[in-house]
């Protein structure tokens, strides 16, 4: 790097960007004039004040310490490598440690801190690869360890709380929220006031790093959110569903809606490519029924537990591999299908049809081959469906159930008593498959795991249907057998694989003593 020639010195980062025309002298003056407010490293504030981007302000730094530059925001550190150090030194000295292998990669603000370097050295027993971060950056980071622990270190959450810091509401755009979504494992964005924005992933709960939310900026995030249609509806209602794709983060589905007379917000994610069945976990057989020209499936769990992702997988399938026309009811449509060998109509509910029961009604005009429907819900639409099945069109759907029997009870129970032998006789009729499902967390935390329940409607199931027997299925679901197999079958087998612990299957077990035997028995063969 050149030396200023008239002192000898090595000229500052603000003057190398001065010299080429990156930033200006008044831009320079009003940085050092901040600086001298509230401290801190002038390439971070260059950044706070919007002079000049990280990206810029990395380059630089590799060419004045002739190291290496590295971006916090992109990369993540696991535990064991952030508790290679103690934390007093991280502090004391403001570095990081990245990557540990015959070296530590350590970030530094001054990479040519020697008497750091050597120490680090000393401690830890190993060479040190320094590279420079920006002061903001590091600073952020060491503020999240003190907050959080030694816990993984994601550069894509403190992101977000670097951006917190330089807006005076403490309230984040909502776009870096969603970004950090998309780039996160969890499903869904939670923001409700007197509480930081809080990330769910399978059922656990975890906040940001960030101030809490205020009823204002629920307000703010809810307008912004909304178009003008959708504001007048959720005033009406005090409750709203729809979905959106935002060209640079995807597609989210969005609740809002009030609580103490305020705004709160959930978004969920909606991943951009549908995943196959083998990706999602789920047997590759129940290909063959998705690809069946009549009868009726069914995908049930509790809310937040994989079934519209289920139900956009088998769509896939059929959309892929049949020439037929497929008629969807959704409330909102979360995944956009493509034309593929088949026509995808999709009907969102509230804008191409005021209800399911009224799309339903209407839906043997559209010569439908395969009909979906987000959810069914009252005796209409069971009836619908059930007719549906039985009259030469495969009905897909989901529903709000604890297993594969409670499933086929709610769809009898809904009926009136002097009808429910003849629906009884319909669903064995028309029944194909009922899939019911959890997402369990996985051992390591990266993310939730598919665990899941199945019911083939074979001949001696059917017997079961018709004559009431569907204790008998429960009490038959634990041995082996083709046409079932109980979710604690699934809990033991991901228990044994090392996928989930012992605890996290018992939360999902449906027999919590045959769950525990089970474990007990097959890791003591």
């Amino acid at each position: 790097m050149a030396t200023d020639s008239s002192s000898g010195k090595k000229p500052m980062i603000g003057e190398i960007l001065v010299k080429y025309e990156i930033i200006t002298q008044n831009m320079l003056k009003n940085a050092l004039r901040r600086q001298s407010q509230v401290g801190g490293q002038i390439g971070s504030i260059l950044i706070e004040m919007g002079y000049v981007t990280t990206d810029t302000l990395l380059d630089f730094l590799s060419k004045q310490f002739g190291v290496p530059a590295v971006n916090l925001f992109k990369i993540d550190v696991p535990n064991d490598v952030l508790r290679a150090m103690p934390l007093e030194k991280i502090k004391e000295y403001k570095v990081l440690p990245l990557e540990i292998d015959n070296k530590l990669t350590l970030a530094m603000v001054n990479p040519k801190d020697y008497v750091a370097i050597r120490d680090v050295e000393f401690i830890l027993g190993k060479r040190v690869n320094p590279v420079v971060v920006p002061s903001l950056q590091l600073e952020a980071a060491i503020r999240s360890i003190e907050t959080h622990g030694m816990d993984a270190f994601k550069g894509s959450e403190l992101e977000i709380s670097c951006t917190v810091s330089e807006v005076e509401t403490g309230a984040v755009d909502i776009n870096m929220l969603l970004k950090y979504l998309k780039e996160s494992k969890a499903t869904d964005l939670q923001l409700t006031a007197g509480v930081p924005p809080s990330l769910k992933m399978s059922t656990e709960l975890k906040r940001l790093n960030m101030p809490p939310l205020t009823p204002e900026d629920m307000k703010n995030y809810a307008q912004t959110l909304m178009d003008k249609e959708q504001q007048v509806s959720f005033h009406a209602e005090n409750n709203l569903d729809f979905a959106f794709t935002n060209k640079d983060y995807g597609r989210f589905r969005v609740n809002i809606y009030k609580q103490r007379n305020s705004v709160s917000i959930t978004l969920r994610r909606i991943p951009e490519r549908i995943p196959t069945l083998q990706e999602l976990g789920i047997p590759e057989e129940l290909e063959s029924f998705a690809l069946k020209t009549q009868g009726l499936i069914l995908i049930t769990g509790p809310a937040g537990h994989g079934k519209s992702t289920t139900l956009a997988a088998l769509v896939d399938i059929i959309n892929t591999k049949r020439r037929c026309n497929i008629i969807t009811l959704e409330d909102p449509i979360e995944y956009l299908h493509k034309h593929k060998n088949s026509n995808v109509n999709q009907r969102e509910i509230g804008i191409d049809t005021a209800s399911f029961q009224d799309g339903l009604n209407h839906i043997f005009r559209q010569d439908p081959d395969v009909i979906v429907i987000g959810e069914m819900r009252d005796p209409e639409s069971f009836k619908i469906a059930l007719q549906a099945a039985e009259t030469g069109h495969l009905v897909l759907s989901t529903l709000c159930a604890r297993n594969v029997t409670s499933t086929v009870e709610r769809i009898i129970d809904i009926f009136p008593s002097d009808q429910q032998s003849q629906i009884r006789t319909q669903l064995a009729d028309s029944l194909l498959l009922v899939l019911s499902q959890r997402l369990a967390m996985k051992k390591d935390r990266s993310g939730p795991v598919l665990a899941f329940e199945k019911l083939f409607n074979s001949y001696k199931i059917k017997n079961f249907i018709r004559e009431g027997k569907l204790h008998q299925i429960r009490s038959q679901m634990q041995l082996p057998g083709e046409e079932y197999s109980s979710i604690d079958v699934s809990l033991i087998r991901l228990t044994l694989d090392g996928l989930i612990t012992a605890e996290e299957g018992s939360k999902h077990a449906d027999n919590l003593t045959y769950y525990q035997d089970g474990i007990k028995g097959r890791s003591q063969r």
